[in-house]
C-alpha cells in the first residue's frame, strides 16, 4: 500500500473531497485523523473508513481558532506519535454579492475559514512534519487562480488565490525539512459546499450570461466527483510525486480554459 504506516490529517474531512480523500488514504494504509467543525460528521467519515478496514480518529475544531487547532494537532500526535501528511481542505463559499453589498464581517468569515484556517493547519502541523518530512496539500479552486466567472465571489476567490501564494512561499521555506507543499484547484465537483453559499443581488452585476456560464468540455458539462479529486490528493501526498513541490494542479475537465 502506498501510505502504509503513515499518518494523514485532513481538515474538513466530514464530507465531499475531504471524506473521499480520507477513505482513499485509509485504503492505501494511512491512519487518518479528521479535523472538522462538527464532530458528528467527522465521526461518520471515520466509521466509514473503519468499516472498510481502515484506521481513523475524529477531532472537533474550528479551523479558524488557533487554540483549538493547536490542541487538535497535539491530540492527533499523542494518538499516533507522528504526522506525515496534511490535506488542508476545510473551506466555505461564503457570501457572493456585489462588492458594495458585502458586509465586512461576511468578508472576514470567508477569509478566516479559507485562508486563516489553511495557515493554522499548516502552522501547527509543521513541527510534527519536520520530524521526518512529509507532504502538505491545500485545496484551492479554479476560481481566483485560473477562472474569474463566479461574479460576486470576491472574498472566496481572493482566499483561493492567496492559498496558492501561501503554498509557493512555504514550498521554499520547508524544502530543507523535506516537506513538500502543493495545491489542488478543483472546478465543478459534486459536493455539498454550495450549502455554505449565500448569493445576494447578483443580478445587479451587469454581465452577459454567456460570459459566466460554466462549461466542462471533457465531460459534456458533467461535474467531477470527489473520488476523482481524491486520486489527485493521493498522488500528491505519496512518494509518486516526490519531486513535486510548490505546484498547483487544476482538475476541472478543462473548464477553466474557457
Amino acid at each position: 500500500m502506498k501510505l502504509s504506516q503513515k499518518v494523514a490529517v485532513i481538515t474538513g474531512g466530514g464530507s465531499g473531497i475531504g471524506r473521499a480523500a480520507a477513505i482513499l488514504m485509509a485504503k492505501e494504509g494511512a491512519k487518518v485523523a479528521i479535523i472538522n467543525r462538527t464532530l458528528e460528521t467527522a465521526q461518520e467519515t471515520v466509521r466509514q473508513l473503519v468499516d472498510e478496514g481502515g484506521c481513523g480518529l475524529a477531532v472537533a475544531a474550528d479551523v479558524a481558532d488557533s487554540v483549538q487547532m493547536q490542541e487538535a494537532f497535539q491530540t492527533i500526535f499523542d494518538e499516533y506519535q507522528r504526522i506525515d501528511m496534511v490535506l488542508a481542505n476545510a473551506g466555505i463559499n461564503g457570501v457572493w454579492s456585489p462588492i458594495e453589498d458585502i458586509e465586512p464581517e461576511e468578508w472576514d468569515k470567508t477569509i478566516n475559514t479559507n485562508l486563516r484556517g489553511t495557515f493554522l493547519a499548516v502552522k501547527y502541523a509543521v513541527p510534527y512534519l519536520k520530524k521526518q518530512g512529509g507532504s502538505i496539500v491545500i485545496t484551492s479552486s479554479i476560481n481566483g487562480t485560473r477562472s474569474f466567472k463566479k461574479v460576486g465571489a470576491t472574498a472566496y476567490s481572493s482566499s483561493k488565490a492567496a492559498q496558492v501564494a501561501l503554498a509557493k512561499m512555504l514550498a521554499l521555506e520547508l524544502a530543507p525539512s523535506k516537506i513538500r507543499v502543493n495545491v489542488i484547484c478543483p472546478g465543478a465537483v459534486e459536493t455539498d459546499i454550495d450549502e455554505s453559499t449565500v448569493k445576494r443581488n447578483l443580478d445587479d452585476i451587469p454581465l452577459e450570461p454567456d460570459a459566466i456560464q460554466d462549461l466542462i468540455p471533457l465531460t459534456d458539462n458533467t461535474p467531477g466527483s470527489s473520488e476523482e479529486i481524491a486520486q489527485l490528493v493521493l498522488f500528491l501526498v505519496s512518494d509518486a510525486s516526490s519531486f513535486i513541490t510548490g505546484t498547483e494542479v487544476w482538475i476541472d475537465g478543462g473548464g477553466s480554459l474557457i
